[in-house]
């Protein structure tokens, strides 16, 4: 029963912090999106948007199919992965995440982008802090790999 209870929680949480996130996301989107069209984004946030949108890459190509959720919940039966970007970070796509959202509030410039990004970068490190938890009770080895990685940028944080 207590399982079952933990489980149930953990599955709302998950989606509760994924709601935010797409949110969020969406809200990014929508207040930079006239100004990557309109071409009035500066080069600085193109940057950043092709670096968010490369490491992002990266890490997909680093995972197999059907082993990364987008709930922190680890996947029955996944595996961890330590190539690609996660050598060096744990979480490359909350980062690829975290950097494209920067390129939407420098495009914007506005305050309502910069604090929808902070938000933002608060709710991918709660569902860091509650998916690394859950991954230690799943994976013998990624207490090791958590010693010798950074959360979300290599060598800082």
């Amino acid at each position: 029963m207590q399982r079952e209870h933990g489980s149930e929680w953990r599955s709302r949480v998950g989606a509760m912090l994924v709601v935010l996130q797409l949110g969020l996301m969406a809200a990014l989107a929508a207040l930079a999106a006239p100004a990557f069209i309109g071409g009035n984004a500066g080069a600085g946030a193109w940057f950043l948007a092709l670096a968010g949108a490369a490491l992002g890459s990266w890490a997909v190509s680093a995972n197999r199919p059907g082993n990364f959720n987008i709930r922190p919940t680890p996947r029955e039966g996944g595996r961890l992965v330590q190539e690609g970007p996660y050598r060096w970070i744990r979480h490359p796509m909350y980062s690829a995440v975290i950097v494209l959202g920067a390129a939407a509030a420098w495009a914007t410039l506005g305050w309502q982008a910069w604090l929808a990004l902070a938000a933002l970068a608060a709710v991918l490190a709660g569902k860091a802090a509650l998916e690394e938890r859950w991954m230690l009770a799943v994976h013998p080895g990624y207490r090791a790999y958590r010693a010798r990685t950074k959360r979300f940028v290599p060598g800082i944080w």
